[in-house]
């Protein structure tokens, strides 16, 4: 990394305003040379009905990790960074606290990523396991 963890978690958080990560509370809060985490809290406003925490919101944050976790890691200035696919296996269900999403590396290819991300309680206990899959295409310059 050449930016320093306390820079680039500082930019990732800059664009979150006026977005659904602004919406969903999201906020990035760790970065080391293979991964970025982030939180988001759970209550009401991501809960379904019944009162737990959303799939939807969860795989809002893997999505919004894996993204900001492209930025940091590949060419986002000489290319168009994409998600491809996503999918979820929601483990355990949770109502209030809050939820942590790590992205790791599975593959870096030139021109596709696949991205690992985990989502855990407080207690590190797996929430969800979710993979990503994302596309580099050259800017058109």
């Amino acid at each position: 990394m050449k930016l320093s963890k306390e820079e680039i978690l500082k930019r990732c958080n800059a664009v979150v305003p006026n977005t659904l990560m602004e919406t969903l509370a999201i906020k990035y809060i760790d970065v080391g040379n293979d991964f970025l985490t982030a939180e988001m809290p759970v209550n009401s406003s991501v809960h379904q009905p019944d009162g737990v925490l959303h799939g939807g919101a969860m795989v809002a944050l893997a999505e919004s990790v894996g993204s900001a976790a492209c930025f940091i890691f590949l060419d986002a200035e000489n290319y168009i960074i994409r998600g491809l696919e996503i999918s979820a296996n929601h483990i355990k269900s949770i109502t209030k606290g809050k939820v942590f999403a790590k992205a790791t590396f599975i593959h870096k290819g030139k021109t596709t990523q696949v991205w690992n991300i985990t989502l855990t309680d407080e207690g590190n206990n797996l929430i969800s396991a979710c993979k990503l899959t994302t596309i580099c295409l050259p800017k058109k310059k």
